[in-house]
């Protein structure tokens, strides 16, 4: 951590492969990592704390680093810094300077400490147990994992970015986004709490058709056979035998019973607290209805066979994007949304929210498990679910807006 040569996943994986053989306790070893890593980057921020800006504004230029620059870090690290740290982790030669940057920015050091002290025991911990979980296959497969954590913790970074600016620049963006669906309707400050529900859903929107994008590229040039070893063999080794019979429970979460239930309970909702009951119903039609549609042509399209379950024996055709994930974050991402638009109560907003996203979570991890699907089947069931859900959401947001000022002009 003080920048040194030295590839800290890789010693950490061997840990927890030196973990699965017995030779190491994996409580120790990872008590043992995080104390080496947080010494490093309290080493690292003392060390800049001591260099200061006097040692920038004098050796500076021979990294392009001038006062100039110096001050829009300063600025910038005292906004967005601290959140950085969490996740700089989980990029290579980025975790290893901002350290030394928080000591020469003068960051408040308990402030750092909670940030990059917590982040260096996930980020311990995550690779003392994946290298204990993958055991022997770790040479195998460290490298996909790797791989997909940068882009994971890159992603994070993105859309922390991208929060922190649609939250800057909320009202030009919604002023923007109304004028390009109305062509006028410019009353930004009687958006009320519609305007998070369309900035958020515009954003996730972007962020999931973007991945979208990326998946349909991996699947047409077949780059997702290692993906889809590595997460089943995670699966099986996490999970084992002994969730059999749970696991089979689980598989109920995607039945037409369970989703017609939620679907019916919405109705209800709607019916006794709607203000705008006959917009709502209708654009829950819509979502439920044309989702299976949409799902429907695009598994048709892309025309996947799925692997041969050892549970039934045969594959089932057409299962990229999964039917089962599309169709559950749909119902449950639609449904969800819809219920809590009319409760304001925070402690059903994270109830309801988790239960949606746990539901949808085991479903998934069930169809792996019993290699119904592939992993890539079920992540694409989530992404692309996930683009359907916010786009319609966003819309009925507009809409919903756009009849309010007709109504108000009039």
């Amino acid at each position: 951590m003080l920048a040194l040569p030295l590839p800290g996943e890789i010693m950490m994986s061997y840990a927890g492969m030196l973990v699965f053989e017995k030779k190491l306790s994996w409580l120790l070893s990872i008590l043992t990592a995080s104390a080496g890593v947080t010494a490093g980057i309290t080493l690292s921020y003392w060390i800049g704390y001591w260099l200061g800006k006097p040692f920038i504004a004098k050796y500076g230029h021979r990294f392009h680093m001038g006062a100039e620059q110096m001050e829009r870090l300063t600025v910038w690290f005292e906004k967005y810094g601290d959140k950085l740290l969490f996740i700089a982790y989980f990029i290579p030669g980025i975790r290893h300077i901002t350290g030394y940057f928080c000591g020469v920015t003068r960051m408040p050091f308990r402030r750092y400490a909670i940030y990059a002290y917590s982040g260096a025991v996930f980020w311990v911990s995550l690779f003392i147990s994946l290298g204990k979980v993958l055991g022997p296959k770790w040479e195998t497969y460290h490298s996909t994992v790797n791989r997909y954590l940068i882009i994971f913790a890159i992603a994070s970074g993105l859309l922390f970015l991208l929060y922190n600016l649609m939250k800057k620049y909320k009202y030009r963006i919604i002023a923007f986004l109304l004028d390009l669906v109305s062509g006028g309707v410019r009353q930004v400050q009687s958006l009320g709490k519609a305007k998070y529900a369309i900035l958020a859903s515009f954003a996730v929107f972007l962020l999931l058709l973007s991945v979208m994008f990326g998946m349909i590229q991996d699947f047409v040039a077949k780059e997702f056979g290692q993906f889809d070893e590595v997460i089943y063999y995670l699966v099986l080794m996490i999970i084992g035998s002994r969730w059999h019979d749970r696991m089979e429970d689980f598989l109920q979460i995607g039945s037409i019973y369970l989703h017609a239930s939620v679907i019916a309970l919405t109705f209800v909702v709607i019916r006794f607290k709607g203000n705008n009951k006959l917009l709502e119903l209708l654009f829950l039609c819509w979502t439920t209805a044309g989702g299976v549609v949409l799902n429907e042509g695009l598994r048709m399209v892309f025309h996947r066979t799925g692997p041969v379950s050892s549970e039934y024996g045969f594959p089932i055709m057409n299962t990229f994007p999964s039917e089962d994930t599309f169709t559950a974050v749909t119902v449950m991402g639609f449904c969800v949304f819809l219920i809590l638009r009319h409760y304001s109560q925070a402690i059903i907003h994270l109830f309801m929210i988790a239960a949606a996203f746990l539901l949808c979570l085991l479903l998934g991890i069930s169809l792996i498990y019993f290699h119904l699907q592939y992993p890539s089947d079920v992540a694409a069931g989530y992404v692309f679910g996930g683009v359907w859900v916010s786009l319609n959401v966003f819309m009925l947001e507009v809409r919903r807006k756009l009849q309010r000022s007709r109504v108000s002009i009039a």
